[in-house]
């Protein structure tokens, strides 16, 4: 019996040397039957500018077997030479072999794509491939697509010295900042797109014109390529297609930057929409946009290197500068549809609908002070906003804030609008708080938008539904015959907003 336990311990030891004991997903086998799963079974790039790497796609290769198999050959069948590259366990190739896939197991493999120019030179184009396996005498494919579109790229920081005009053949894509020098125009073609890259985005120095005297010659589709010039960040996979602060924003400088028009444009995804820089409050840039959509926009703690001051994002941010806001929508801006410190601000027909689903915001959409943001500026900073025709809404209870209202009082005009607000609810003023029931405003009744977040909406359309409010309640002005979408106004009783409606 004293002999019994070693020898146990002996004959244990050399069963789990023989095959047997070796764990079933780890025993390879040769089996044909035994084929690979996939992922997918086709890679796809949606867009990807020609000469600019993409993201990795992943490409997860399943043995759905019980036991191991042994991987043969994996590689590009190199129908378009240099334009894709795998990542394999780490290592960048073209090619991989004898990779042994245990039971149950997966490999995952990172796809890259680069495009070349295409002799399609402003159109889109396709470039395919497929990654080839071979195991246990198998072959197997998976596709790899890529739509490509050649582009204008502009560099770290181009400056812009002589008067130019961005050709909407293709798409502009911007890396760094682009520059517009003093005294010198831009002009953007009608239906350009822009791109800027993460960081990215424009300063205007001397003047940007869009679709300045543009007048489409019939009623504009929401979904319009022809005519709307649209700015956004260059990630185009699905999932950024909604996400603020991807790049900088448009910026007007002090001292240089007058009569800028923005028309028919849409900014969106950005840290800031249209920014004027004057903390020292001396002539104003002016910026008139029209027919101009601000969205998905937040630029939390913002700074600026001539200041060293952070502020938040906004679709309209201002410092000392005046902006004429005609059938603008501003909606889901993170902090402040518009922020404005100083200046003068005349809205008309425009639509704020500041609902921000991503975001717990706590300041109100439209914020103004009187405030000076540098010590050194001229005084006193002079402030006057004036609202005729409009909605003012988003998700908190108070969308208007006047900083030191009751200091630029009769520069505080509000007519004919939609306003949420409980602090300003009142039809007259009492000391230093304003009172904005009146002048046929009408105080936190909701617009009634056809899609909001309010009617369960999740493609948000803020077009007004049939029973709103906000119909026939505007003042008709002959200089804004046109809506947004450039629909004719009802010249007796038009709609507040941006948008007007036909009643059936």
């Amino acid at each position: 019996m004293r002999f019994l336990l070693p020898l146990l311990l002996v004959f244990s030891a050399l069963l789990c040397l023989l095959p047997g004991c070796e764990p079933k997903e780890d025993i390879l086998t040769t089996d044909g039957s035994a084929q690979l799963e996939f992922s997918a079974d086709t890679v796809l790039f949606d867009t990807v500018f020609a000469q600019v790497g993409t993201v990795s796609k992943r490409l997860w290769v399943y043995n759905r077997n019980n036991r191991a198999v042994r991987v043969e050959q994996i590689q590009l069948s190199n129908t378009n030479p240099g334009t894709y590259s795998l990542i394999v366990n780490g290592d960048e190739t073209n090619a991989a072999s004898n990779l042994e896939i245990r039971g149950k197991d997966s490999l995952l493999i990172l796809v890259k794509a680069v495009l070349g120019p295409s002799a399609t030179v402003n159109k889109p184009f396709l470039v395919d491939d497929e990654v080839r396996f071979r195991t246990n005498g198998n072959d197997q494919q998976v596709k790899l697509v890529a739509y490509g579109q050649n582009a204008y790229f502009h560099g770290i920081e181009e400056h812009i010295t002589r008067n130019t005009t961005w050709p909407k053949n293709r798409p502009h894509v911007i890396y760094g900042f682009v520059v517009v020098d003093p005294g010198v125009t831009l002009r953007i073609q009608p239906g350009t797109r822009i791109y800027s890259h993460a960081g990215s985005g424009m300063l205007v120095q001397g003047r940007l014109s869009i679709n300045e005297g543009i007048n489409p010659a019939t009623e504009l589709a929401p979904n319009d390529t022809a005519t709307f010039v649209r700015f956004q960040g260059d990630r185009l996979e699905a999932g950024y297609s909604d996400t603020p602060g991807q790049w900088r924003g448009i910026q007007f400088a002090a001292g240089s930057s007058t009569n800028n028009v923005v028309r028919f444009t849409e900014i969106k995804n950005a840290g800031f929409g249209l920014l004027i820089y004057n903390p020292l409050n001396g002539p104003h840039p002016k910026v008139t946009a029209e027919h101009t959509i601000l969205r998905n926009i937040s630029g939390a703690a913002l700074t600026f290197a001539s200041g060293g001051q952070g502020f938040d994002g906004a679709g309209v941010l201002s410092f000392s500068g005046d902006f004429d806001l005609r059938n603008c929508l501003f909606t889901n801006c993170g902090e402040y549809a518009i922020a404005a410190y100083g200046g003068t601000y005349d809205l008309n027909y425009c639509t704020i609908a500041n609902y921000t689903p991503q975001f717990q915001r706590k300041s109100a959409a439209l914020s103004l002070t009187n405030e000076i943001v540098d010590t050194r500026a001229a005084q006193p900073n002079i402030t006057r906003i004036t609202i005729n025709n409009s909605i003012v809404w988003g998700s908190i209870v108070d969308e208007l804030f006047f900083k030191n209202g009751d200091q630029y009082r009769p520069n505080l005009i509000i007519r004919n609008s939609i306003l949420r607000t409980e602090e300003y609810k009142a039809a007259t003023d009492a000391g230093s708080k304003l009172g904005l029931n009146n002048n046929s405003n009408q105080i936190n009744t909701t617009p009634k938008f056809k899609h909001s977040p309010e009617n369960f909406g999740d493609r948000y359309d803020y077009r007004l539904d049939t029973l709103s409010p906000a119909s026939n309640k505007g003042i008709y002005n002959a200089q804004i015959p046109r809506d947004l979408l450039y629909k004719v106004r009802n010249t007796t009783a038009p709609d507040l907003g941006a948008y007007e409606r036909v009643n059936p």
